[in-house]
């Protein structure tokens, strides 16, 4: 089976760093890009969703969880390799946890809420801990 195609253009993307009494949720992806790698829930904006609508969908799609957007934590670029992959611009929000219990999508395959400050020895996406510590700055403002 042929690799999927990738778009001749940077794809928008959004993800939440979402806190719940002091600690931040981590989910690894269960399939590529970042297979086996932890990260934040959040993926593709669609034509005409805002950014904000995006991630309120991206998060309940991905773990069933509400938030509240507390604001802009940083932003990545992920351009495509030597061994291809996809070009994305992926806008990273703090966000703070409302309500649910976290209900993954096929899309991941573990979660944890972690100290920001205890990842360990976790695989992590690039500029993760950068986001996160961002993140935690506004919150605490």
């Amino acid at each position: 089976m042929a690799p999927p195609l990738q778009p001749s253009h940077p794809q928008l993307a959004v993800s939440a760093a979402i806190f719940r009494d002091d600690k931040i949720l981590l989910v690894r992806r269960a399939s590529s890009p970042a297979k086996g790698f932890y990260s934040l829930p959040g993926g593709r904006v669609e034509f005409g969703e805002s950014l904000h609508a995006a991630l309120h969908r991206e998060v309940d799609e991905e773990t069933a969880l509400k938030i509240e957007i507390i604001g802009l934590a940083g932003w990545r670029e992920v351009v495509p390799g030597t061994s291809g992959g996809g070009h994305y611009l992926i806008m990273s929000f703090a966000a703070r946890w409302t309500s649910g219990e976290p209900v993954l999508n096929d899309e991941l395959d573990d979660f944890r809420w972690l100290a920001p400050d205890a990842l360990g020895d976790l695989k992590l996406t690039g500029g993760l801990q950068e986001v996160i510590q961002s993140a935690r700055g506004l919150l605490r403002a």
